[in-house]
């Protein structure tokens, strides 16, 4: 028998964005409950929009200021990491727009919270949604939810009450407006500030620690009574303040937009509730686990749902922290995970960027959020970042995939031979790589080929050239 020398075989080039996902082949899943519908009454989306429109006309002409006035490198944005307007910026706007100073200020201020502006570091830059503002309904809509969901930034709270008084109110809000929905009308002030203490209580009681230890141990002692009335007030004027509801002559009332809001989280929480895998409860590991078989569309759904269910600050950190994870199958839907959290995950996201581990998936994170066309956005990744991201994504086929998938991933790499990529592939120095080129040995049809792989991966495993 004779040796025969490895074919330079090569490889088929195709475009990064008609790869086959490295995800294992999906199982037949359980017919899904059609789309729910809105309560009867709900405008139509286009309403919606059109009403979000009028409700932030005034943010849209400050950022839409500041997208023609404001250029790049000048320094006429405060360099405080907050985005905030500096001081001769906010006067050149209160004169170009014929506004006072605190105007111009508070429009920015809920530009900012509605994703017209981001924050980029130091500084900031007008949103994609402000782009697609005139032509994109849904744009519009999520800019609104965004405001919607950061309603308890829109004012400063009481003077008079605490922080952890206010953080019981915030926490408390979502019952009221759940029954302002349910009630579809106007709710006495006096009967809101009656569900606000029943809540409150609540909160308290299930907060409430008794100490265990030998010994005998103090009573635990009850919070100190703080006035409901200023929170209940400033609450109901801020969600008045985003548009969400009115407040007038002791009546608070949900407006379409409003009571079309609480609808969307109440039923996002209902999806996941009702959902086969049950992950509205779950870790983020135990929730990227239970939607690897899921189709997208489902997938999105249970993510948009556990997000919902959580503080998206806690939430985003608890998602990265699955990303640095062993499994790389988990990291790939990690990152799919805050794709649907969209801005408020970019400071976290940006920062993961340092972990070798995560760099890929970061910068092609970074540049979808950032606008960049989808069939260029491989190219911000060099040919390491590339090549380490082949080899995770191989390694995610092998330990959940088949092995037609694994020899199919072939395709995605972008070097234009195979002893070309089992050369890089050793070069990049990825933890699974021994596996990965032992598994696809094992999967590739061709002898030679696949004994120049299995060769590789000893060489790598004893540290040989």
């Amino acid at each position: 028998m004779t040796s025969r020398t490895p074919r330079d075989s090569r490889l088929r080039l195709v475009s990064p964005r008609r790869q086959p996902l490295a995800a294992p082949t999906p199982r037949p899943v359980a017919a899904r409950r059609p789309a729910p519908r809105p309560p009867e009454g709900t405008p139509p989306p286009a309403e919606l929009a059109r009403a979000a429109r009028r409700g932030l006309v005034d943010a849209v002409r400050v950022a839409r200021w500041a997208d023609a006035k404001i250029g790049p490198g000048n320094d006429m944005a405060a360099r405080d990491g907050k985005g905030t307007l500096a001081d001769v910026t906010a006067l050149r706007a209160a004169d170009d727009l014929g506004l006072t100073v605190d105007q111009v200020r508070a429009d920015w201020d809920t530009a900012r919270l509605a994703g017209l502006v981001e924050v980029h570091g130091a500084s900031a830059r007008p949103g994609w949604r402000l782009r697609a503002w005139d032509r994109d309904d849904t744009a519009v809509l999520r800019g609104w939810v965004a405001l919607f969901d950061a309603w308890s930034l829109v004012h400063q709270a009481p003077d008079e009450v605490g922080p952890a008084a206010v953080a019981e109110a915030v926490e408390a809000m979502p019952q009221l407006l759940s029954f302002l929905q349910l009630m579809a009308g106007p709710v006495a002030a006096a009967q809101l500030l009656d569900l606000l203490d029943q809540r409150v209580t609540e909160l308290r009681t299930e907060r409430c620690e008794i100490p265990v230890g030998p010994g005998p141990q103090p009573e635990p002692v009850a919070p100190q009574d703080t006035p409901l009335s200023p929170l209940l007030d400033w609450a109901l004027g801020c969600l008045a303040a985003v548009g969400a509801l009115t407040y007038d002559e002791g009546h608070a009332t949900l407006t379409p937009l409003g009571s079309w809001a609480v609808w969307v989280r109440l039923e996002q929480i209902c999806v996941a509730a009702q959902s086969p895998a049950g992950n509205i409860e779950v870790s983020a590991e135990d929730m990227l686990r239970g939607c690897a078989r899921l189709r997208p569309k489902a997938a999105r759904d249970e993510y948009r749902a556990w997000l919902a269910a959580r503080d998206t600050n806690a939430a985003v950190t608890e998602l990265l922290d699955a990303a640095r994870g062993e499994d790389a199958l988990l990291r790939g839907l990690a990152f799919e995970a805050l794709r649907v959290v969209g801005a408020p995950a970019e400071p976290e996201v940006r920062r993961a960027c340092d972990d070798p581990h995560l760099r890929p998936y970061v910068l092609l994170w970074l540049a979808e959020y950032e606008g960049a066309d989808p069939e260029d956005v491989h190219t911000v990744l060099s040919r390491e970042e590339a090549t380490w991201l082949w080899v995770d994504t191989a390694a995610a086929v092998a330990d959940h995939g088949e092995a037609p998938l694994l020899v199919r991933h072939l395709e995605a790499a972008v070097q234009p031979t195979v002893p070309a990529l089992i050369a890089e592939v050793r070069a990049v120095g990825h933890p699974r790589t021994v596996q990965v080129l032992v598994a696809l040995a094992a999967a590739h049809p061709d002898p030679a080929l696949a004994k120049a792989v299995r060769r590789a991966a000893f060489q790598v495993h004893t540290g040989g050239a």
